[in-house]
């Protein structure tokens, strides 16, 4: 006859240690991933790389949505100033209607289509024109002003509108290209963080400071000046140049050894746009915010040979990146995330194109 007693149940103290066990296997199992999972310094570099490129893209898209909010932020303010200003107007208006219904309310003679028109709602008083054959020529000029008047505004308050709608659309895109970035600088923090000092900077080109790239808004900052002892030991020979892009060059070079920050247009941070743009400014010429509308900014050279010093250099194939020709094949620029403003070599980026500019 079989038997149908249970199994003897395994006493506590071989239950804990057949968990701790358990535990210390799984614990060895994730180290053991880990050790297989960490990356070489060269798997990292490229890593590295290419969110800092992404970034880079991304910060351009920012810049440029950027722009586009503060425009219209502008455009808004005009526009509600206009309004405030035409609804005082139309009310200086009526109330000068005010002072002749008056008067005649004094002699007992109000026309009664003045009455009607100096009606409490705004937007139907005006409507009743039709009668103004019963008003005085004055009556009748003025009561055509404010018609006039009332359908600018009408106008003028629909473009509010519509400019306050493009307007959060435009702050949403900001957003979300800052979210972007600052994602990609902390995913190339996360790839860094992996190595000691030393190698963060063997990985990052050497201008890594200690604790490597920051993600954040304020990325770079806390360098300030201090920067500046990044400088590059070997300047290259640059030929001597003339006109508005030596000036603009010369104007950048004052600016090197700042640390670059996304977003930043000085003057203690830079991002490579923003750079080129206040140096051609303090030069005297006007370009845009963003690297691929500086690309058009002027004539366009494919030949490196034909290159003169301070001319726009244009990067990558989506042209995010920018900087200025420095001559014997070297470009001066704000490099990425991490990195000082500081002479480097054309061929270590794809070239796409030279700007010269006026």
């Amino acid at each position: 006859m079989a038997s149908h007693r249970r199994p003897k149940k395994p006493s506590r103290t071989r239950a804990t240690v057949l968990t701790a066990t358990a535990a210390m296997a799984v614990a060895l199992s994730a180290q053991a991933a880990h050790a297989d999972t960490k990356l070489s310094k060269s798997e990292a570099k490229d890593q590295v790389d290419k969110l800092y490129e992404e970034a880079e893209q991304a910060t351009e898209k920012y810049n440029g949505a950027k722009e586009q909010h503060d425009k219209l932020e502008k455009q808004v303010s005009e526009l509600q100033d206009k309004v405030a200003r035409g609804q005082d107007e139309f009310n200086r208006m009526r109330g000068a209607l005010g002072l002749i219904a008056t008067s005649q309310y004094r002699t007992g003679s109000i026309d009664p289509t003045l009455q009607l028109l100096l009606t409490s709602d705004p937007d139907t008083y005006l409507d009743r024109a039709s009668r103004l054959s019963q008003l005085s020529a004055k009556q009748a000029d003025t009561l055509r002003l404010m018609a006039a008047k009332q359908r600018v505004l009408k106008q003028e308050r629909a473009a509010a509108s519509s400019k306050l709608a493009d307007l959060e659309s435009t702050r949403k895109a900001v957003e979300q290209h800052k979210d972007e970035v600052q994602g990609k600088l902390a995913d190339a923090q996360k790839v860094l963080n992996q190595f000691s000092e030393k190698e963060r900077a063997e990985i990052t080109g050497g201008d890594q400071k200690s604790g490597g790239a920051k993600s954040g808004g304020d990325s770079g900052k806390s360098g300030g000046d201090s920067g500046r002892a990044n400088r590059s030991e070997t300047r290259p020979n640059i030929p001597a140049g003339s006109g508005h892009a030596a000036a603009a060059l010369a104007y950048a070079q004052s600016q090197e050894g700042k640390p670059y920050e996304y977003g930043a247009t000085g003057m203690s941070t830079w991002d490579c746009s923003g750079l080129t743009q206040w140096a051609y400014g303090q030069a005297g010429v006007s370009l845009p915010r963003i690297s691929q509308d500086q690309a058009n900014a002027g004539t366009r050279i494919y030949d490196q040979s034909q290159l003169k010093p301070g001319d726009l250099v244009i990067f990558y194939g989506d042209q995010h990146h920018v900087g200025l020709y420095a001559g014997n094949g070297q470009v001066f620029h704000a490099p990425r995330t991490g990195a000082y403003v500081r002479y480097e070599a054309m061929g270590n980026m794809p070239f796409q194109f030279g700007v010269r500019v006026g």
